[in-house]
């Protein structure tokens, strides 16, 4: 198939990933979903059926962003994958109408995998800590509590850094994005992306919207495949990705 956008590191294709996907014939080191939800009445958001099978095809980790009812909802779609964790984006600012609920200011992330775990790619990005600490001699004890399991004691130098947190704080796009469910490279996209794929591979986004996923894989140094099947996010994505190669060059 002929890409609807390529770069020497990402390339664009436009269609269903559920026809798209198998014509290509790619492996990926990561797949990164934001498939629509099925929560609105809006025509993009229709669940594609069957696409979390599909994708166990092609890569042995993947995230996915959705709401607890997408994923109570669809879980029987997830037979393929094992579920390692879920990841919470707190954004600034909550969406939706609703005066009967909590106002919603986040999202969840989940990370799934298939096969061994200790084949799966980890590697959790480490942040600065919220205060001066680099450079102390730390001695951490042995003793823990006994749900966590026994743990040797240690001593060592602090770097000043910290395993990044499950709950990421990032601001979302509001009046800049380009798609109505864009998600922040910023933040968010950079530490799911760092975490499951490794620096020489390759991230799979089969909702490409934006292109905010191929944008930040590309920047972290990955290569980066994305499916959209709506034409006019798909063209918009192209002019953001072919703008930064300028911009770049």
């Amino acid at each position: 198939m002929k890409p609807y956008y390529e770069d020497e590191n990402v390339q664009l294709y436009l269609g269903d990933m559920r026809e798209v996907l198998p014509a290509l014939g790619v492996k990926a080191d990561l797949i990164l979903a934001d498939p629509p939800y099925s929560e609105t009445s809006l025509a993009w958001d229709r669940w594609p059926d069957g696409w979390p099978t599909l994708a166990a095809t092609v890569a042995s980790s993947m995230w996915c962003f959705g709401s607890m009812r997408m994923f109570l909802d669809r879980g029987p779609e997830f037979a393929d994958w094992k579920l390692s964790q879920d990841v919470i984006w707190e954004k600034h600012n909550g969406s939706g109408f609703t005066t009967d609920r909590f106002r919603r200011v986040h999202e969840i992330a989940t990370h799934w995998y298939r096969g061994e775990w200790r084949g799966i790619h980890r590697n959790v990005p480490r942040v600065p800590s919220t205060y001066d600490s680099k450079g102390r001699t730390v001695s951490v004890r042995a003793a823990r509590p006994p749900h966590t399991g026994e743990i040797g004691g240690a001593t060592y130098s602090d770097d000043g850094l910290r395993l990044a947190r499950s709950v990421l704080y990032a601001k979302s796009m509001q009046r800049a994005a380009i798609h109505p469910t864009e998600k922040p490279v910023t933040g968010l996209l950079e530490h799911l992306i760092a975490y499951a794929c490794p620096p020489d591979g390759t991230v799979l986004d089969p909702f490409a919207g934006s292109g905010s996923t191929l944008d930040a894989a590309r920047q972290s140094g990955r290569r980066a495949i994305g499916i959209e099947a709506n034409e006019p996010y798909a063209e918009t994505a192209a002019r953001r990705l072919s703008h930064l190669t300028l911009e770049a060059s």
